[in-house]
């Protein structure tokens, strides 16, 4: 059965080399997939073409090795070329993350086909608007963000003046209302921020640093699946 039909956005990570205070990618990817996550994306912007697709090559085996490859997604970020090319290859890569800027999604979605994800960071200030009007029948979630300000990606929820704009939880509800596919929130997120995030409706929470920067990354991904278990579980009985 394709991924795609069975996405589960729950629990995300993006991990890149720049992330993991030099150590390595597969290793932080083994300890969030034993502790619960549901979704890993490769994002590096320094890593070449070939390093991503040997970071994609890696992350597969650990998710294969783990028994997950039907369950866990493994998407990279921004690069059609990349996921084009590890498929090439005989790597199973689920699909791809794009922002409005990148190569559009009828784009990906044609050399992708039917059975890939491909999801879509929408830009801050114009996200409300453009989820409300979007044709979204090309894609399988939206990124939303950033929560808090971020030096993973200090460019996220930059607004039209320059600014970086954090989105409130009244905020992410609306979106979520307003959107018509799941929604995945991140940009700073940790575990303090995962009951109000939950009462959200978010489909679930993406993060970097919280996992791939900890101290113990498998110990703080366990926390961070327990807690949104734990909160979206206890939403659905009230």
């Amino acid at each position: 059965m394709s991924i795609r039909k069975n996405l589960d956005i729950s629990a995300y990570l993006v991990i890149g080399p720049e992330n993991t205070n030099g150590r390595p990618v597969k290793k932080i990817i083994k300890d969030a997939v034993e502790a619960g996550f549901t979704c890993i994306q490769i994002r590096s912007k320094v890593a070449s073409a070939r390093e991503l697709i040997e970071l994609t090559r890696e992350a597969a085996e650990v998710i294969a090795l783990l028994g997950k490859s039907d369950n866990v997604a493994l998407l990279v970020d921004d690069r059609l070329d990349v996921v084009l090319a590890a498929r090439k290859q005989g790597i199973k890569v689920d699909g791809v993350h794009v922002g409005q800027s990148d190569i559009p999604v009828d784009v990906c979605r044609e050399y992708l086909g039917e059975d890939s994800v491909v999801g879509l960071s929408a830009r801050t200030h114009e996200m409300i608007e453009y989820i409300k009007t979007a044709d979204v029948s090309g894609i399988d979630y939206f990124g939303v963000g950033p929560v808090h300000e971020t030096m993973t990606k200090p460019d996220c929820g930059l607004d039209t003046d320059g600014k970086i704009k954090t989105r409130s939880f009244e905020e992410i509800a609306e979106i979520v209302r307003l959107s018509k596919i799941p929604v995945v929130v991140g940009g700073g997120v940790k575990v303090a921020d995962i009951p109000q995030l939950a009462r959200t409706g978010a489909a679930g929470f993406f993060v970097v640093s919280a996992v791939a920067g900890a101290d113990d990354p498998k110990q703080a991904a366990l926390e961070l699946v327990n807690a949104w278990k734990l909160h979206t579980e206890a939403g659905r009985k009230n």
